[in-house]
C-alpha cells in the first residue's frame, strides 16, 4: 500500500497526476497539466484541482483530477473531453 504523500509543489502535482492517470487509464502519451487551482478558491489551502490532457489510442482526453493537499488523496476525478486530435 502506498502511503500517502503532502502535494505542495508544482513537481508534487506533475508526479501525483501522471501516477493518478496510469492507475486509471494504463499508459498514455503526450501527458501535460493544463491548469491547476487552488482548493478552496478563498481562505487557507487544503487541497489542489488539477485538469490534465493526454493522449491514448489516438484520443485526446482530458481529465479533472482533485488532490487533497496534506494527504495527496485524490477526492474526485472525472472525464471532461474525449475527442481526435486535430
Amino acid at each position: 500500500m502506498k502511503t500517502m504523500t503532502k502535494i505542495s509543489t508544482s513537481q508534487d502535482i506533475e508526479r501525483e497526476a501522471k501516477r493518478v492517470i496510469q492507475a486509471l487509464y494504463g499508459d498514455v502519451s503526450d501527458f501535460k497539466i493544463s491548469e491547476t487551482f487552488s482548493l478552496p478558491e478563498k481562505g487557507p489551502r487544503t487541497g489542489w484541482d488539477v485538469q490534465v490532457r493526454f493522449l491514448q489510442n489516438n484520443l485526446k482526453y482530458t481529465v479533472d483530477l482533485e488532490f487533497q493537499e496534506k494527504t495527496g488523496q485524490v477526492t474526485n476525478a472525472r472525464l471532461l473531453d474525449t475527442m481526435s486530435p486535430l
